[in-house]
């Protein structure tokens, strides 16, 4: 009998029971390696000052108090931080357009092609123009009650009315801070860097409802979902809230762009009918040099994603970058080794899906490990990605065209879970009350603020305009039928 809509939402209860099975175990392991983390933080603190400000810096995460309790941060121009986030910025928009459309667009049918890119390079724009009024403000915004700052950071900051060229607000109302440490770049470079995350996120979910939902829908989804999943988490973790404060180590956005994405992707899979034919017809790939093209691209821009979240041009920068090739190249030797054991080849598209997985597993944990812990990471993201994406998407039977769940939300949720386990003090000074336990209650917030979110949007776009298209249409292909565009031969 087919699962109705209630039956196939309790697999995400399971999703994450068997995804968080594992990590159970590491847990119960970590406890000794979380309280040697603790003694070298509280001998870290008595480093000088200088030293302290220059690890306070190095990620938008590690806010560890609200914003609006902290005194105006002071502001020291460094053009070498500068032209690093202004670098930085690109390569994580060059994330999105090209390289996740390329990415996506090489991994759908020939006659969904255009669309599918069509969706990248619009919600790119979406995107821009909603963080540009509301969302940045939501997200990095504070405001004057210290409790309600936990949950969100207001409105003061809408169409970027207080952002300032140096990053004050002159009458003393905005401050913009980076964990209250002494501020190297202009808040608009800031901004943007913050942006590009917004815009890759929920175009990350587009790969669970690929060649399905309608483009009006997939706007309003867009619209909506950054500004309450998007925007509240992100202040949640980096701007001051509740998350930030309890010592959660989100480096550059495990749980606030990859699981944030990932879930979702699952409940839009689980929500939106399956694609016609599934399982039936050929819907084999049209194009894995656009996927190889776009996975390189998503590769080389990641060092803008993880490094630029140092918000610095130091050493913690360097460190990130060499976390994260250090887990890409292992994720991908993983995932490949799997599949040539279980299905005795090894392939282009299973290469490129193992590199990703080791960039969204390594993303919370790249300013915070070592590399050698970068290393277990990525080989437990590649192996762990490809049994998700294989085995778990078989065992529930959803829909998840291109994997968001499986690589993002499984990938992100590893790569959360064991940077609680293999954080260093030898990397930056850790925060108060970090740990396994703590990773595990972002992760499990996460999950259950965008899994209702989520939902509720989804109903709003049903009963509105409509989530798919019909038959006749998804028969035809989505680039003639939504955009009547084609691809000649």
């Amino acid at each position: 009998m087919k699962l109705n809509i209630f039956q196939r939402l309790a697999g995400l209860a399971l999703a994450v029971t068997l995804v968080g099975a594992p990590v159970g175990a590491l847990a119960q392991n970590a406890t000794d390696n979380s309280a040697a983390n603790a003694a070298a933080a509280s001998a870290n603190a008595a480093a000088p000052a200088n030293a302290a400000a220059s690890n306070a810096t190095a990620a938008p995460a590690a806010a560890a108090a609200p914003a609006a309790a902290a005194a105006p941060a002071k502001f020291k121009l460094d053009s070498g931080d500068t032209a690093w986030m202004l670098t930085s910025t690109a390569l994580v928009l060059m994330m999105t357009i090209p390289g996740l459309a390329l990415f996506y667009a090489g991994m759908v049918r020939k006659k969904n092609v255009i669309a599918t890119v069509a969706q990248s390079f619009a919600m790119t724009c979406v995107v821009t123009l909603v963080w540009f009024i509301v969302t940045y403000s939501i997200a990095f915004g504070t405001v004057a009650d210290a409790n309600m700052n936990k949950w969100w950071g207001g409105m003061g900051n809408f169409m970027l009315q207080h952002v300032q060229m140096d990053g004050v607000d002159p009458k003393g109302t905005i401050a913009y801070t980076i964990a209250g440490a002494t501020l190297t770049i202009p808040e608009y470079v800031y901004m943007m860097f913050q942006m590009t995350f917004a815009i890759i996120t929920p175009a990350l979910i587009c790969g669970a409802f690929a060649e399905r939902m309608k483009f009006s829908a997939m706007l309003i989804l867009t619209v909506l979902w950054s500004i309450f999943v998007y925007a509240p988490i992100a202040h949640w973790v980096w701007g001051g809230g509740w998350l930030g404060a309890m010592g959660v180590m989100d480096f550059a956005g495990g749980t606030v762009v990859h699981i944030n994405a990932g879930i979702a992707g699952l409940v839009c899979a689980l929500v939106l009918p399956k694609r016609k034919g599934l399982g039936v017809i050929n819907m084999a790939p049209n194009n894995l040099v656009y996927t190889m093209i776009g996975a390189s691209l998503l590769w080389v821009g990641w060092f803008g994603f993880n490094a630029g979240s140092a918000v610095t041009s130091g050493s913690l920068a360097g460190l990130a970058m060499t976390n994260t090739q250090v887990a890409t190249a292992a994720a991908a030797m993983a995932w490949m080794t799997v599949e040539w054991f279980h299905r005795k080849k090894p392939t282009m598209l299973g290469m490129a899906s193992g590199a990703v997985a080791g960039l969204v597993a390594v993303t919370p944990a790249s300013g915070w490990v070592m590399p050698t812990g970068a290393l277990w990471i990525g080989l437990a993201a590649g192996a762990g990605c490809y049994c998700s994406s294989v085995f778990l998407k078989g065992l529930l039977k959803y829909d998840d065209s291109l994997d968001c769940f499986g690589v993002h939300g499984v990938g992100g949720f590893i790569g959360a879970m064991l940077t609680g386990v293999f954080a260093s003090a030898a990397a930056q000074t850790l925060p108060a009350g970090h740990g396994v336990m703590t990773q595990l209650y972002s992760c499990l917030a996460t999950m259950a603020w965008t899994a209702v979110g989520t939902f509720i949007i989804l109903m709003i776009c049903k009963y509105t305009v409509g989530l798919t298209m019909t038959p006749d249409e998804e028969e035809e292909g989505m680039d003639i039928s939504l955009h009547g565009e084609t691809i000649h031969d």
